[in-house]
């Protein structure tokens, strides 16, 4: 499917996932708006989509706060002119056993990973059915397919990324949206390096350009087609 002048929003934009996402749009001539809550590193990212040709801009929100949200949106559409493609990226991610953990990062972990999407979703979709077209691609994890010790927060809220997105996949097919579901293994972004997660070894950990291909390939399936879900996987155990 030909992607070029087509509108994009970005979740999370500014850096790891998002910035490889919107990086790739504009490179096939997507114009993009990236969002986030750090403002000069928005401002960095836009420039360097801004230099590939594409009209890219930022918004400063709280995906978890829905005021901010809803405000935030109506300035992206107003720049935009329309939407086209949304990427649910934005996360933050903790780990520690369920005792262990502060209610409130528990809290913190939920509020932007599932409300984040779910607010920012509920703001997007009416243009896209007004439209009758579009596609949505909601970002989950492999720890959203199995849970582990310590990470108790994290996989509750991937797992519930997955339920609404198979939810609402299947209500919004009759408007011809596309609701793809994707599910990285370890990849070397800001967040893991942070966390320690990994090294980010280039000769074997998966690379933020390498997932934002895939989220491309499945844009780019005939729209009679959809990949309604799909994992992204390292060649090295």
């Amino acid at each position: 499917m030909e992607l070029k002048n087509k509108k994009a929003i970005v979740t999370g934009g500014s850096r790891g996932l998002g910035k490889a996402t919107a990086i790739a749009f504009a490179k096939l001539g997507i114009d993009v708006a990236i969002t986030g809550r750090n403002e000069a590193n928005l401002t960095e990212t836009v420039s360097e989509l801004k230099a590939l040709g594409v009209n890219a801009f930022y918004e400063v929100f709280d995906v978890g706060n829905y005021d901010e949200v809803k405000t935030g949106i109506k300035n992206i559409i107003s720049n935009l002119g329309t939407v086209d493609i949304l990427v649910n990226n934005a996360g933050i991610a903790a780990f520690g056993t369920l005792n262990e953990m502060d209610p409130t990062v528990w809290e913190n972990i939920i509020k932007t990973n599932v409300l984040g999407m779910y607010y920012v979703t509920k703001e997007v979709l009416p243009y896209l059915i007004d439209k009758n077209e579009g596609d949505i691609i909601n970002i989950s994890s492999t720890a959203g397919l199995n849970g582990n010790a310590s990470t108790s927060a994290y996989s509750a809220s991937k797992f519930a990324v997955i339920g609404l997105s198979q939810s609402l996949m299947k209500e919004v097919r009759k408007n011809n949206i596309r609701v793809n579901t994707l599910t990285p293994s370890t990849i070397a972004t800001d967040m893991s390096l942070e966390l320690g997660i990994t090294d980010g070894n280039t000769e074997s950990v998966l690379q933020p350009e390498d997932f934002a291909q895939l989220i491309v390939a499945g844009l780019q399936l005939p729209r009679r087609a959809m990949m309604a879900s799909g994992s992204l996987w390292s060649t090295n155990p």
